[in-house]
């Protein structure tokens, strides 16, 4: 008898753990109401993995992956931190060295496909954000705008400074900038922060202004960091890259592919993907519904944490006909999901003037197992021949990508 009543007692007690087990499951059911005044609750399991980093041995390079007929190479390497590119109609390549504070000087002079001239032909702290208009290269630090003329043998006059007002940059200091087919100077400001209301209006932004950076506006909102933009030669619609949110878990947020439209809010920080409610924080003075009712959803999205960096319309005449009107991205990779994702170029294929999918282009930095990688992808940028370059900011390699 003793035995049964033993046995009775310990299956009884599994089955209250269980219960217990479940209903404290339940309790974690995401709940986020409408307003405050009902409870919000939420559980997210985030996780870190940063893989390993690893030289970019020729061995390694030579296994990277690209469509048949396409072919890379290292065009130049011990860039340091080397970030955003721009290239002359000359084909001089200039590429923003952040950590350094100078914007340098690359070309291949004599032909061999490699960098012969390397030249530091600006010294501003934080540079950061690069293009060229108007023979002018224009250059964004975290809160100023210069511009700088153009000389005949590549080299610049001494920036001249245009703008001050630009705002901390917290979380997301790199500024991005281009000038649109309306001539007018458009340049991304991200969040300070993960997800929080913003006390300066510029943050989280797509700002327009005058080609001398006068009379600086908000053009698009609720951006949360939006560095990879440009428009479509075929359409003139402006495109960018946004990043999501951090901290929702492995497959949340999604990086997000907008259409960046002048007075539209795209959500951060209340709402993200296609009309997904962020717990953290809440819309002020209206509901989730509400706000989601007055945002822009993606028009594409792809996998979160794939870190978005610089977008470029292809627009040169070397690779075959159908990557016309098409836009490659450049994703730096994840730190924050259990299984590693981006450290790659994606290509955006645009049918009709809209965009329809995203698809692999370049892969195979990430190595030994998805647990090391050899390249952190930041900058690209469309040569005059037509041929692709690309920077990694963490083995400071740039790399040129042709089809032959």
């Amino acid at each position: 008898m003793k035995k049964i009543l033993l046995t009775t007692m310990i299956v009884l007690s599994m089955i209250l753990l269980i219960y217990a087990c479940s209903s404290d499951d339940d309790m974690w059911d995401s709940i986020i109401p409408e307003t405050s005044e009902n409870p919000t609750q939420d559980h997210t399991t985030t996780n870190v993995f940063q893989p390993a980093i690893v030289a970019a041995t020729a061995e390694r390079v030579n296994q990277l992956q690209l469509p048949e007929g396409f072919s890379i190479h290292k065009f130049a390497e011990d860039l340091g931190e080397a970030r955003i590119i721009e290239i002359s109609e000359a084909g001089r390549i200039y590429v923003s060295l952040r950590e350094e504070g100078q914007v340098l000087l690359l070309e291949d002079t004599n032909g061999d496909g490699t960098a012969d001239r390397r030249e530091i032909v600006a010294t501003l702290e934080n540079a950061h954000g690069l293009k060229i208009h108007d023979n002018k290269l224009y250059i964004v630090t975290i809160k100023e705008i210069y511009a700088a003329d153009m000389h005949t043998d590549g080299t610049l006059g001494e920036p001249q400074l245009l703008y001050t007002g630009l705002p901390d940059g917290g979380q997301h200091p790199n500024r991005t900038i281009g000038f649109g087919p309306d001539g007018m100077m458009y340049v991304t400001v991200g969040s300070t922060c993960n997800a929080c209301v913003e006390p300066n209006e510029f943050n989280a932004t797509m700002l327009r202004a005058n080609a001398d950076a006068s009379d600086m506006q908000v053009f698009a909102e609720g951006l949360r960091n939006t560095i990879g933009f440009g428009w479509n030669p075929d359409t003139g619609v402006l495109w960018g890259m946004d990043h999501g949110i951090d901290m929702l878990g492995d497959e949340e947020q999604s990086e997000e592919l907008n259409q960046i439209q002048e007075g539209a809010h795209y959500g951060w920080p209340h709402i993200y993907d296609v009309g997904q409610y962020n717990p953290n924080p809440r819309p002020e003075d209206m509901t989730y519904a509400e706000f989601a009712a007055m945002s822009t959803f993606p028009e594409l999205l792809y996998t979160a944490h794939a870190a978005p960096m610089e977008m470029e319309f292809y627009t040169g005449n070397q690779f075959p006909e159908a990557y016309q009107g098409d836009a490659f991205v450049a994703f730096r990779g994840s730190w924050n999901r259990r299984n590693p994702m981006g450290y790659k170029v994606c290509r955006i294929i645009f049918e009709n003037g809209s965009p329809v999918r995203i698809e692999d282009f370049l892969t195979g930095f990430l190595v030994n197992g998805n647990t090391a990688h050899f390249g952190r992808l930041v900058g690209l940028a469309v040569h005059p021949d037509g041929s692709l370059f690309l920077t990694d900011d963490t083995n400071g390699v740039m790399y040129q990508i042709k089809y032959e």
